[in-house]
């Protein structure tokens, strides 16, 4: 029946998979850990702190926040194309105006503006859309999308890194800038709707991997919501301060941005993996084992004492972690109707940027206040181990009164 059902969908579904998951590469790579390459160069210039210069980073992010509820909720109801277009050109514009800045308040400004109306008008339509193209395999599709964004987060700061030693920071900027323009605008002409008999399909054949929801929609949304807040401070810190960490060890920039490189590089095989199980075992299930190799190795990083201790653990680090973006969207896909999934996983996303921003933060006041990434990472563990417990009250909640309607049915 499955290969029937995959054979009757429309072969254009792999375009909008590989279009969006450029899309996400580039723009969520610079948005969700792009400044991390910036904090030294903006301190050394300007005499900033790594706690000042961090809060770049949670401006972007509180916007991508707020502006994937209000995209997600457009998108439910509008063009994803139309949306893709106006978040390529805001976030383009965006980089290139921040290249000129000289005030902390600028770059505040503009990255908040780059996330609202641009990360936040790309991320969760394109997610949605992918996922809504699918009848069966959804997990896969979104894990190939997740894993383009992956390969950004490794991509960018590296490539960043290198212009930066090149050049400076503002021309590395101005690149960004104009390779977001160049690139994403065209991509974001393939972006289309799927034709309405596939997406309603997908949204009937959901129940062929996963039993009905025994749980109002507002009510997962409420508990993903709380969950990923804590997953997301969890991941932030390596994400944002990785870099930083390895500079601290007396190793160059260009080094310790190719760590970055590498763990991202990972990310994209386990984002990829990760959507199969989530496919086979239950997404809440593949997202309570990517939210456990996360947190049982976040604070190892401190340990390392050199280069290739920090290869050897971005390889084992990011291959699981990167399985939480991807089965936590997976989760939204088969937890939520269709009519509110962009939406929902706005409002999920949300949570998951206030996370993002929170440990990003929280990373730089506390190497302020101590002089070392110790606290930093201990606090990214202890995030890590709550949303354990949080998904974990959740998947049984859904089990036991999945087993309470089993009579009924």
């Amino acid at each position: 029946m499955q290969t029937d059902a995959s054979a009757a969908e429309p072969a254009y579904r792999w375009v909008i998979v590989f279009a969006s998951a450029i899309m996400l590469a580039v723009s969520m790579g610079m948005m969700v850990n792009g400044a991390s390459v910036f904090i030294i160069p903006l301190g050394e210039e300007f005499g900033w702190a790594p706690g000042a210069v961090s809060l770049i980073n949670f401006a972007g992010l509180i916007g991508l926040a707020f502006g994937g509820i209000v995209m997600g909720r457009i998108a439910d109801r509008s063009s994803t194309r139309k949306l893709a277009l106006m978040g390529a050109v805001v976030l383009g514009l965006c980089l290139i105006a921040a290249a000129r800045a000289s005030a902390l308040w600028q770059f505040y400004g503009l990255f908040f503006i780059a996330g609202f109306l641009g990360g936040g008008a790309l991320f969760t339509p394109l997610v949605a859309n992918v996922g809504n193209w699918f009848r069966a395999g959804a997990g896969l599709a979104i894990g190939i999308a997740s894993a383009g964004q992956a390969l950004g987060q490794g991509a960018v700061p590296f490539a960043l890194a290198l212009v930066i030693g090149a050049s400076d920071w503002r021309g590395a900027l101005t690149a960004a800038g104009l390779v977001t323009l160049i690139g994403l605008i065209p991509l974001a002409l393939l972006i289309r709707e799927p034709p309405v008999a596939a997406s309603e399909a997908a949204d009937a054949d959901a129940g062929e991997q996963d039993p009905p929801v025994p749980m109002s929609p507002a009510l997962v949304t409420a508990w993903l919501s709380l969950a990923v807040v804590f997953c997301c401070t969890t991941m932030s810190v390596p994400l944002m301060h990785l870099v930083p960490l390895i500079q601290d060890r007396g190793i160059a920039l260009e080094d310790a941005g190719s760590v970055m490189f590498v763990m991202l590089l990972v990310a994209i095989a386990g984002r990829i993996a990760f959507g199969k199980p989530a496919d086979l075992i239950g997404a809440m299930r593949a997202y309570l084992v990517a939210s456990f190799w996360q947190t049982a190795l976040v604070f190892v990083f401190t340990q390392a004492g050199g280069l290739d201790m920090f290869y050897v653990l971005a390889v084992i680090y990011g291959f699981g972690y990167a399985g939480v973006m991807t089965t936590i969207l997976v989760c939204v896909r088969v937890l939520i109707p269709a009519t509110r999934r962009a939406f929902t996983l706005g409002v999920v996303t949300l949570f998951a940027w206030f996370g993002h921003a929170i440990g990003g933060y929280q990373g730089g006041f506390f190497f302020d206040l101590t002089g070392d990434y110790t606290v930093t990472y201990v606090n990214a563990a202890a995030a890590g181990v709550i949303n354990l417990v949080i998904v974990g009250a959740l998947f049984l909640t859904l089990q036991r009164r999945q087993r309470g309607m089993a009579p009924a049915q």
